[in-house]
C-alpha cells in the first residue's frame, strides 16, 4: 500500500479530512474493466471480472441533518462542528460534484456471490449467471488512514450501481434509523460491528415501499407507502465479505476469465492487508497466510456469533454476503434484539428457521465452509496446508461449542460449566415465557429468592405452585455453584455479571415511536435511544428505566412491523 498520513489532531474540516484519504482498494485492485471513465454507471448490468466498479453516488435532495455517533467522532478525533458544516453534508449524503482534492468524486461498489446456508445461488441474479449480485445501494466514497487505523466510508441509500437489479438504490428513513442506532449499541455491547457515522434525510425526495397496514399481524407486506429518503453512513475497516471471496472462487473454478486466480489471490491477499495484518506477517510464504487467515476467521466468526447470543440479538439474514470476512456484525436489515426467550426466534418474515436465534452457529458454520472453500483452489499444490485448512474447517463445530460454553458460563456468573443447570433453565424460561434481558439482568443482582426474577416473566405463573418450585429449586441449584461465600464475594460476582448482560437492549418497539416521529421532523427519541444505548449496561435515571426497562407490552405480540419485519428498507 502507499505510505499513509496520520493525524492526532481534531479535524474540523472535510479539508482536514480530505489530507487522509488513502484509497487502497481501488488503488491495488483491478476496476470493472467496462466500467466507465466518469462513474455514471448507475444501470443494471453484469460484470465478468474486476474486484470493483467505479461509481458516482447519487446525493438526496435538499439533506437534513438527523444525527451523529458523537462517541465515533470522537475516536476519530473528528469535531462535532463537522456533522452540521455544509461540505462535509453534502459529501455524506452523496453530493461528490466539488470535493477538495485529493478526495475522488468516484466512489466504488462490489460484486459478491449468493449462497444461503452453504448453498450456491444463482436465481435470484437477473442474468441467472450470477455476474448481478453486489452493492445495488453501498457505494463507498473514501478510505482515510485517522489515528493509524484505516477506515471506509460507505453511503448506504447512496443511489444505483451496476448491481442495483433494477431497484432505485434508495434506503428509507425507517430502515437508516434503524442501522445508525443498532450499529453503535452493538458498539456499546462490546461486540464487533460496523461503525455509524452520520444520518441525513431528505426534506423532498420520497421512495414508495411495501410495508404492513396498522396493527396488521400479516406475514407478508400488505401495502405500498410513501417514505423519505435517507442516507447513513457507514464505517468498517473494510466492507470485505464471504461473498466476495465466493465469487472469485466461482469465477476461477468455472475458468470464467484468464486473470480469475489472480485476482482470486489478490482479493485474498488485500483481506489480509486490511483486517488481518497485526496477526499475519507479511514475510510468510502465501500458503501459510491462507492458513493463518482461516484459523484467525474461524476464532473471530465464533466468538461473534457467541457475542450476538449473550445479548439476544438475532441477525435474521446471515447469508455469505452477510458476512463479514473481518469477523465482525455487518448488515443491520432484518436484524432483531428478542424479547420473550425462544431458541427459534427469528426477526424477519422472510429468514426461516435456519437463520433463527440459537441456529446462528450452524448458519456461521455454513458461512466458514464456504470461506473454506473459496480459499481451498489457492492451496492447489500445497498438501501439506490443505490439510491444515482442511482440519480447521472440520474442527469448527468444537470451537464454536467452546465459546458458546465460554459465553454461558460467565453470562450465569459460573467458575464451571454445569450442563444439567443450564439445560434445566432453557426449559424454564421455555416454559415461563422469560424476558431474556430482564432475567439475565435480574440475576446479576444474586437474588436470595424468585421475587426479582418474576418481573421477567411473561406467563402468568403466580398461582403455579409447580413452576415457582421449579425456578425456586433451580435459584438453589444455581447458587450452591456459584462462588460468593461473602459479601464482598457476591457483590464482585454481581459487578462482573451486570457487565456481561446488558440492561437495556434495542428492542423493534423502541424503534417504532422514534422512527414514526422522525417521519414528522421530530428527531427527540433519536437523541434519547442514542444516549441510553451507548451505555446499555448502566444504570439510567428512574424515568428511563421505567420506559425502557421493561417487558414487552402484550398489544405488540403478534404485530407487523414490531414482532416481525419485511427485509424492505
Amino acid at each position: 500500500m502507499q505510505d499513509i498520513k496520520q493525524t492526532t489532531q481534531t479535524i474540523n474540516t472535510l479539508n482536514d479530512l480530505a489530507q487522509l484519504a488513502n484509497y487502497s482498494l481501488m488503488d491495488t485492485l483491478n476496476s470493472d474493466p467496462e466500467a466507465t471513465k466518469n462513474g455514471v454507471d448507475h444501470s443494471p448490468r453484469e460484470v465478468f471480472s474486476g474486484h470493483y466498479v467505479p461509481v458516482n453516488p447519487t446525493p438526496i435532495e435538499n439533506p437534513v441533518y438527523i444525527a451523529h455517533s458523537k462517541s465515533f467522532f470522537e475516536e476519530l478525533g473528528f469535531s462535532d462542528s463537522l456533522a452540521t458544516s455544509e461540505d462535509f453534508i453534502k459529501l455524506f449524503s452523496g453530493d461528490t460534484s466539488a470535493l477538495p482534492q485529493p478526495l475522488r468524486r468516484s466512489g466504488w461498489a462490489t460484486g459478491y456471490a449468493l449462497s444461503i446456508y452453504g448453498t450456491e445461488y444463482y436465481e435470484q441474479c437477473p442474468f441467472r449467471t450470477g455476474n448481478g449480485y453486489g452493492d445495488g445501494r453501498a457505494i463507498s466514497i473514501l478510505e482515510a488512514v485517522i489515528n493509524n487505523t484505516r477506515w471506509e466510508m460507505q453511503l448506504k441509500g447512496g443511489g444505483r450501481t451496476p448491481y442495483c437489479r433494477g431497484a432505485d438504490g434508495r434506503a428509507v428513513l425507517r430502515s437508516s434509523i434503524r442501522e445508525f442506532l443498532a450499529q453503535e449499541h452493538m458498539h456499546a455491547l462490546g461486540i464487533p460491528t460496523s461503525r455509524s457515522l452520520s444520518l441525513y434525510v431528505s426534506k423532498t425526495e420520497k421512495v414508495r415501499r411495501p410495508w404492513f397496514r396498522d396493527a396488521s399481524s400479516s406475514r407478508d407486506p400488505e401495502v405500498m407507502i410513501e417514505e423519505a429518503v435517507a442516507i447513513t453512513t457507514r464505517v468498517a475497516p473494510s466492507f470485505l465479505r464471504v461473498g466476495q471471496l465466493e465469487l472469485f472462487a466461482r469465477r476461477q473454478r468455472k475458468n470464467e476469465h484468464p486473470k480469475a486466480m489472480k485476482e482470486l489471490e489478490l482479493i485474498v491477499l488485500h483481506l489480509i492487508d486490511r483486517e488481518y495484518s497485526y496477526v499475519i506477517d507479511i514475510n510468510l510464504p502465501f500458503c501459510e497466510k491462507v492458513v493463518l487467515l482461516a484459523r484467525e476467521f474461524r476464532s473471530r466468526l465464533t466468538s461473534l456469533v457467541a457475542d450476538w447470543i449473550r445479548v439476544g440479538y438475532c441477525q435474521g439474514n446471515f447469508n455469505g454476503d452477510n458476512c463479514a470476512a473481518g469477523g465482525f456484525t455487518l448488515d443491520y436489515g432484518p436484524f432483531g434484539f428478542m424479547d420473550m426467550f425462544d431458541p427459534k426466534y427469528q426477526p424477519w418474515t422472510g429468514g426461516g428457521v435456519h437463520f433463527s436465534f440459537l441456529n446462528q452457529p450452524q448458519a456461521a458454520e455454513k458461512n466458514f465452509h464456504m470461506f473454506y472453500t473459496a480459499l481451498l483452489p489457492l492451496l492447489e499444490s500445497h498438501q501439506n496446508e490443505q490439510q491444515e485448512l482442511q482440519d480447521i474447517r472440520d474442527d469448527f463445530s468444537n470451537v464454536m461449542q467452546v465459546e458458546m460454553i465460554q459465553m454461558w458460563t460467565s453470562k450465569l456468573g459460573l467458575q464451571a460449566f454445569n450442563p444439567t443447570l443450564f439445560n434445566e433453565l432453557l426449559r424454564l424460561m421455555i416454559e415461563t415465557s422469560v424476558d431474556y434481558t430482564l432475567f439475565f439482568r435480574e440475576l446479576s443482582h444474586i437474588p436470595d429468592d424468585i421475587s426479582i426474577l418474576k418481573k421477567s416473566f411473561y406467563g402468568d405463573v403466580k398461582d403455579d405452585e409447580n413452576i415457582l418450585k421449579s425456578w425456586s429449586d433451580w435459584l438453589q441449584m444455581w447458587k450452591s455453584n456459584i462462588n460468593t461465600p461473602t459479601p464482598e464475594s457476591r457483590e464482585k460476582l454481581s459487578k462482573e455479571m451486570k457487565e456481561i448482560n446488558p440492561k437495556y437492549t434495542l428492542r423493534e418497539w423502541f424503534l417504532v415511536p422514534a422512527y414514526k416521529e422522525a417521519q414528522q421532523g421530530n428527531y427527540t427519541l433519536i437523541t434519547e435511544l442514542q444516549e441510553i444505548m451507548t451505555n446499555p449496561y448502566a444504570e439510567h435515571s428512574s424515568e428511563i428505566e421505567e420506559k425502557y426497562y421493561r417487558k414487552k407490552p402484550s398489544e405488540f405480540f403478534e404485530i407487523a412491523g414490531i414482532s416481525h419485519i419485511s427485509c424492505s428498507s
